[in-house]
């Protein structure tokens, strides 16, 4: 029977993408599971969230801390600390931070994603301001993401 262990650190690489208030760790590349999963930890500052998209991967959340406001294929609902949610493959969602500081949460993407790609190219596009939905369409095609609308308001 084969196993992992990945001790996590502190020095694990921030990425940032300030327009939508995201700073987020990669804890598990999907190379560690051969492609099955990829594992992050995300922080949002108060108020933000990314914008309206949809994917093929399933994503499990854990809120670490704070609460969120969730809209998933036209329906809205809060999580709080604790809390999971799951959102299946191809579902139309976005989320916020309803809280007036920074709030956690701990994402599994299934199957995996290249997140350090995904993200640090997010950040490059949205860089200086919002990029407008077909901006953000060009970019995200190479990972199969579509971008519908902006985030929550």
């Amino acid at each position: 029977m084969a196993y992992s262990f990945l001790h996590s650190t502190s020095g694990d690489p921030e990425l940032k993408v300030p327009e939508i208030g995201l700073g987020l760790k990669v804890r598990m590349e999907p190379s560690m599971s051969n492609g099955a999963m990829t594992i992050i930890e995300t922080e949002n500052a108060p108020g933000f969230g990314p914008p309206l998209h949809r994917h093929k991967e399933t994503e499990i959340f854990r809120v670490l801390e704070g609460r969120y406001l969730y809209e998933m294929d036209g329906h809205r609902f809060y999580a709080e600390e604790g809390d999971l949610v799951t959102i299946p493959s191809g579902a139309i969602y976005a989320f916020r931070n309803e809280t007036d500081k920074p709030a956690r949460q701990l994402i599994i993407i299934c199957p995996g994603l290249d997140a350090t790609g995904f993200f640090s190219g997010l950040a490059d596009v949205m860089k200086g301001g919002h990029a407008d939905t077909a901006a953000l369409n060009v970019f995200s095609k190479k990972w199969d993401i579509e971008f519908l609308g902006p985030p929550i308001s």
